[in-house]
């Protein structure tokens, strides 16, 4: 469980593991894992996508994978944006907002080259749109409720991770046909980055649309992940997408 925590806390210390090469062929740079017995994938194989948080890449949530299931594709991707002094971003903080908030031209930029990542990655590995899973966090996690309250049609699930629901997005939502989506919210209580009150807000704004999220919070974990967390994901990540015993 370590070796991933260490990676969140910090991305670009070396791995545990070897990484795959950076692949450049879809809309947006990333890795990729997929099972040795399909590796290119199938109709059947569930796909899940990393989106990374503010300043880092997509080394960060990769290992994470090694407490998922092994029959899952697991892709992770580079945010399009540079940030001053390494790492990357899917948007601009808006300084004007008194929480944090993103600039609505970059974040609609990045949902747009999100959207046709996915849509090019389930092509390239044969995946369905019910077998497609987002796991994000914290810029990440706001990209996925981007893509999955926006385009439902793309993905079975998102796991927005130490997240929230941007207000541009609030703004644009109606009650709608969610194709079924599946939701997992987790956030630490003690987070100083995105408050705690982003994830409350999203459970609210969520079952006010009928979708049910499964709601986690972790009691005096900062803006981060723990090993609690990934045991709530994987049960989630299984239940949702089915998977061999691991």
């Amino acid at each position: 469980m370590m070796k991933f925590f260490a990676a969140l806390l910090c991305v670009f210390s070396g791995l545990a593991h070897a990484q795959p090469a950076l692949l450049t062929d879809l809309a947006l740079p990333y890795l990729a894992s997929a099972p040795a017995q399909t590796p290119s994938g199938s109709a059947e194989t569930p796909l899940v996508i990393f989106l990374h948080g503010y300043g880092s890449d997509e080394r960060d949530l990769f290992d994470i994978k090694e407490d998922l299931p092994a029959d899952y594709t697991y892709l992770s991707v580079r945010a399009p944006l540079d940030v001053d002094g390494g790492g990357y971003k899917w948007f601009s903080q808006d300084t004007d907002a008194a929480d944090y908030e993103g600039v609505t031209r970059d974040v609609d930029a990045s949902t747009a080259l999100l959207t046709q990542f996915i849509e090019q990655a389930s092509k390239k590995y044969g995946a369905k749109p019910d077998k497609v899973v987002l796991i994000g966090f914290s810029q990440g996690a706001m990209m996925s409720y981007q893509i999955g309250l926006q385009h439902p049609e793309l993905v079975r699930g998102i796991a927005p991770l130490s997240g929230k629901i941007l207000s541009a997005l609030k703004a644009r939502l109606k009650t709608d046909d969610f194709k079924g989506l599946k939701v997992f919210i987790g956030h630490g209580t003690a987070d100083t980055r995105v408050a705690y009150t982003g994830a409350t807000d999203a459970k609210g704004v969520l079952d006010n649309l009928n979708l049910a999220p499964e709601f986690h919070a972790y009691p005096g974990l900062g803006h981060s992940i723990n090993g609690s967390e990934i045991s709530d994901l994987n049960a989630w990540l299984k239940s949702t997408l089915g998977s061999e015993a691991r």
